[in-house]
């Protein structure tokens, strides 16, 4: 048995705050368990009654005389403590604690909480809440609802997790509204025990579930939630609502990854790279729910939009140009064989316009001849309601043609209100049904994304040969002196240590002999100035390029002190840098960088480099760990991943090694903890890997 099987699975239940009081809580979960004819014993608890809802009620759920596995507790706040007591003390396995005013309210509220999760663990019993709206199993075998949700949806095989009862309120009534059926529903409130990870691994094998719903606030464990949804997500699709953002971007904005990490890239990333279906509303979450469940998977990405007016039918080509759909071309069999049942001023090309008279007949006859077509891998079904054709019976041709074959279908119906309730109630096996061609088009989308990425191999994280005690040695020795910015030298030796290919240079105290430094290189050099409070060297004339000789480079360092003057920031140079020109024509500027997020952990950085990184903004992010595909993946993300490539005859440059130094960089930070920062920008990148340098890197050290 699964621990959680105390909660989902319980034979039976004591509702610990239960009441006749009408409008209650206690009164309507009570409710909901014998409505929903729960395949167990129902207990009710309250000292202030013999019997609530005709049945015996106990004072405390220690006098109940039979074995309790799940206790759901409605009482008042400062009560649940000792009522989690009597539960423990009668061997209760599982809690569902409804009741708010903990965690969520300040100190006091938390350290109520922290006394009632140290009761649990101490005598083994798994917790949902508290602050939450209760929990749902809806499979033939329990049929448990332990909610006070108005709206019931009938069984499914949908998983559904939330961490807002509100919303898990409003949630239950829509997809009531459309028919949609689930296996289990949680609301997990202040997640002071059980959780998205829980959740994801107890429904992971579940037979009754075929797919996960979840709308988070927060990840909890993100190298867990991405090990979990990665294997998950290869048998059974997750469409995450994600709400709350990164601080990633407002902490670490010394960094160009520290500026370019936003709000928002953190979570993006981390649902990406597990192949997870992340929606922007709850509306999209429904829809895309509905899609998954209610059609099959598709095979291809070749669309055919099949409609009775023109405009929404150009709606949906439009909405899925860019979108990875690909609009089908129809065969000549097809179009000759839509000709002999269309009109003639219908249009049998894609878009297929059947013209404003098309009714069931010639909806059902064209979409069997467009399913069949070995083209076309999925396809929208558009009808706009003529006063003359009834919108029930071309629904159920729809429904009956999409069901006789194995590619989806999705159908947009834009009619009266009334309709989007009758139908699913009168065509109970509708295919999936929606308002808007762009909604249905944006469903197509996510189910060819889940596509590509059932088919996409695990990928391998790699590891290189490399000096980690030495890396090791420096980052502790400047997090030992406080933290900041390491030296030059320093940073160039942990770069070197693993692997990195940086330039020749040395490095000058604030006085002295440049002519000395450069003859250990080779003209043409680079002048910088060193300062650990100098972050944005060019922005105050503290980069000089081109330096073609020693007395060029004596000129460079007097123009430059005066630059740092000008800016106001002499006083914090404590020398200079001269490195050697790197220089190619063919070469590109690419940017590899690290910034630490609170939650997520390193924050992985790759995209187009060079000063203007933060204006064009074309870069990649993910989280640990990165597999190969990963950084594949990333490189070709980008938007000016075509430069790369190579354009208008110039070679391509050694992609590969791009994406071994994105490896790198990954195992560096995994092994390096104390990084709180790093950029490389630019690293030069050339046809080959012999001539790619890092040409200017910092990297910041966390202070023990």
């Amino acid at each position: 048995m699964h621990s959680l099987d105390a909660i989902f699975k319980p034979r039976s239940i004591a509702v610990i705050g239960a009441t006749p009081r009408p409008r209650s809580i206690g009164r309507e979960i009570l409710n909901n368990l014998f409505a929903n004819e729960f395949n167990g014993k129902i207990f009710p608890v309250n000292p202030k009654y013999e019997y609530i809802h005709s049945t015996k009620a106990y004072p405390s759920v220690t006098n109940i005389p039979d074995p309790v596995d799940l206790a759901v507790i409605v009482v008042p706040a400062p009560l649940v403590l000792g009522v989690v007591e009597e539960c423990a003390k009668k061997g209760v396995k599982g809690l569902v604690i409804i009741t708010a005013g903990f965690r969520e309210i300040g100190p006091e509220g938390a350290k109520l909480e922290d006394a009632i999760i140290d009761v649990a663990k101490r005598h083994g019993m798994r917790m949902i809440g508290p602050n939450c709206m209760g929990v749902i199993d809806a499979t033939p075998d329990v049929r448990m609802n332990a909610t006070f949700s108005p709206g019931v949806p009938p069984t499914g095989t949908v998983a559904f997790m939330t961490q807002s009862g509100a919303l898990g309120v409003a949630i239950l009534l829509a997809v009531q509204k459309l028919g949609l059926g689930f296996s289990y529903f949680a609301s997990v409130g202040n997640k002071a025990d059980v959780g998205a990870m829980d959740l994801l691994e107890y429904w992971e094998n579940d037979a009754h579930t075929q797919l996960i719903a979840m709308y988070l606030e927060s990840f909890g464990d993100p190298r867990r939630f991405t090990e979990l949804s990665k294997r998950i997500s290869k048998t059974k699709p997750i469409v995450v609502v994600k709400s709350g953002t990164s601080a990633a971007g407002a902490r670490a904005a010394s960094s160009h990854t520290g500026s370019l990490a936003g709000l928002e890239v953190a979570s993006e990333a981390l649902l990406q790279q597990c192949g997870v279906n992340r929606v922007s509303s709850i509306e999209e979450m429904i829809h895309v729910v509905a899609g998954f469940v209610g059609a099959p998977m598709p095979r291809g990405n070749r669309l055919c939009i099949v409609t009775n007016a023109g405009g929404p039918g150009i709606m949906a080509v439009d909405a899925a140009d860019g979108h990875g759909l690909q609009i089908a071309a129809l065969s000549e069999k097809t179009r000759a064989a839509m000709r002999k049942v269309l009109p003639a001023e219908a249009s049998v090309d894609n878009p297929v316009d059947m013209v404003a008279g098309a009714g069931p007949d010639q909806y059902e006859r064209v979409l069997d001849l467009v399913l069949a077509d070995d083209s076309v891998d999925v396809t929208i079904a558009i009808f706009v309601p003529p006063l003359m054709i009834e919108p029930l019976e071309v629904m159920r041709r729809i429904t009956r043609v999409a069901r006789a074959h194995e590619k989806p279908v999705y159908s947009v119906l834009m009619a009266e209100e009334s309709y989007y309730e009758r139908i699913p109630r009168e065509v109970p096996d509708a295919v999936p049904i929606f308002r808007f061609p762009e909604d249905a088009v944006k469903v197509a989308e996510h189910t060819n994304r889940y596509r590509l990425w059932r088919a996409r191999p695990a990928g391998t994280v790699r590891t290189f040969p490399v000096d980690t005690a030495r890396a090791l040695s420096l980052v502790e020795r400047k997090a030992k002196a406080g933290g900041g910015y390491l030296a030059p030298e320093d940073t160039h030796a942990v770069l070197g240590a693993y692997g990195f290919p940086t330039v020749g240079h040395a490095v000058v105290p604030i006085d002295g002999d440049l002519r000395a430094a450069a003859r250990s290189l080779a003209f043409p050099v680079v002048l910088k100035v060193v300062g650990e409070k100098i972050v944005h060297k060019s922005d105050v004339g503290g980069v000089m390029l081109g330096i073609r000789n020693e007395k060029a480079l004596e000129l460079a360092r007097e123009t430059m002190r005066a630059s740092l003057s000008k800016a106001g920031v002499l006083t914090h140079a404590t020398g200079y840098l001269v490195q050697e020109m790197a220089g190619d024509s063919n070469g590109k500027e690419v940017i590899l960088g690290v910034a630490q997020d609170p939650k997520f952990g390193p924050l992985l950085m790759c995209g187009m480099g060079g000063r203007y990184v933060e204006i064009l903004r074309d870069v990649a992010f993910r989280v640990l760990p990165i597999t190969d595909l990963d950084a594949h993946d990333m490189v070709r993300s980008f938007r000016s991943f075509p430069l790369l490539e190579g354009v208008r005859g110039e070679p391509r440059v050694d992609v590969e090694f791009v994406e071994e130094l994105i490896l790198r960089l990954a195992q560096l930070v995994d092994e390096i903890p104390g990084i709180q920062e790093l950029d490389m920008n630019p690293v030069i990148v050339t046809p080959t890997r012999a001539g790619c340098r890092v040409v200017d890197a910092r990297i910041r050290a966390l202070g023990a």
